[in-house]
């Protein structure tokens, strides 16, 4: 299983950016998709999730800029987007995308705080960069 972000770029403040996320090689839907940051020096921090039914959830934030897709399967390729509105520089961060795919299937809760026991691929993420 791969897990691919990819729309990383540098911006300035307020523009936008829509990242995608590209989970590869998992026959079956599996369960969520999770958005997360971290910024060099401090704890990853969950950022947007989306499951299998389309239910979301964000971070404080997010909500009101940020949109995450609903989970789009292709036979081994799921996809998922978040479309990143209104941005500032304490958006700066590199982004991760991770997925729950086996197992029992977790709460939206444990998906977006990326709880070890319900994340299954993690990617190696990308970089947003927003300038003032």
């Amino acid at each position: 299983v791969y897990v691919t972000e990819t729309g990383g770029d540098s911006v300035q403040a307020g523009g936008s950016l829509r990242l995608s996320c590209q989970v590869s090689g998992f026959q079956l839907s599996g369960y969520c998709i999770a958005w997360f940051r971290q910024v060099e020096g401090k704890a990853r921090e969950g950022v947007a999730a989306v499951d299998i039914d389309g239910r979301t959830t964000y971070s404080e934030s997010a909500k009101g800029r940020f949109t995450i897709t609903p989970i789009a399967h292709d036979g081994a390729e799921k996809t998922t987007s978040l479309q990143m509105n209104d941005l500032t520089v304490n958006d700066t961060a590199k982004y991760i995308c991770a997925a729950s795919l086996v197992g029992m299937r977790p709460t939206l809760g444990d998906c977006y705080s990326g709880a070890a026991h319900a994340m299954d691929a993690w990617g190696q993420g990308t970089l947003v960069t927003v300038s003032s």
